[in-house]
């Protein structure tokens, strides 16, 4: 069974998060999520879930300050690791190493191991500091996926610009979601 990492961040759109872990059950990935003490704050504000309600979106859940966790070790197997939303703390703290949490260490765990790490960065408008830290990011081989609209598959509702996101984040990783709509020219 494929496996992948979840991690659920402070910043505003959660809803990409949640979208995620339905897209990758969707698709019969195991997922394992990591949410950020700020991350449910963001839950709270932006959703109707409850904490137990995000936690059954997926299929182990992991405390944040357990660094001993499966996920935070290479020889724990994974296809790679999402963080949506991402918030600039989070982004740069996988820039620079610091793994003072759960999230930031499987993270790091994902770069060392040259899997796919995905941020879904959400802020703007950008500073230098916020430019210079998705540089790191990147040439530590993260792929910095900010959640930009596509709107070439003329949306209809902001759920079908979630879903497209979520959606292409999961292609990253080469996880094949059924019915996504994609370009066809």
């Amino acid at each position: 069974m494929r496996r992948l990492v979840v991690g659920i961040s402070g910043a505003t759109g959660i809803a990409y998060g949640i979208r995620v872990l339905e897209l990758a059950r969707k698709a019969g990935v195991e997922t394992h999520l990591v949410v950020t003490p700020a991350g449910q704050q963001t839950r709270a504000y932006e959703t109707d879930l409850g904490a137990r309600d995000l936690a059954a979106l997926a299929d182990v859940v992991h405390r944040p300050a357990d660094v001993g966790a499966a996920i935070a070790s290479g020889s724990f197997r994974t296809d790679g690791m999402i963080v949506a939303p991402c918030s600039v703390r989070t982004l740069s703290a996988v820039a620079y190493s610091m793994n003072d949490n759960l999230l930031t260490r499987a993270a790091d765990v994902t770069l060392k191991e040259r899997r796919r790490l995905v941020l879904l960065v959400r802020e703007t408008p950008l500073t230098l500091g916020h430019l210079r830290a998705m540089t790191a990011a990147t040439e530590s081989g993260a792929i910095v996926m900010p959640p930009v609209p596509a709107f070439y598959l003329r949306p209809g509702s902001v759920d079908d610009i979630v879903d497209h996101t979520a959606g292409r984040a999961l292609d990253l990783l080469g996880i094949d979601v059924p019915d996504l709509p994609r370009w066809g020219g």
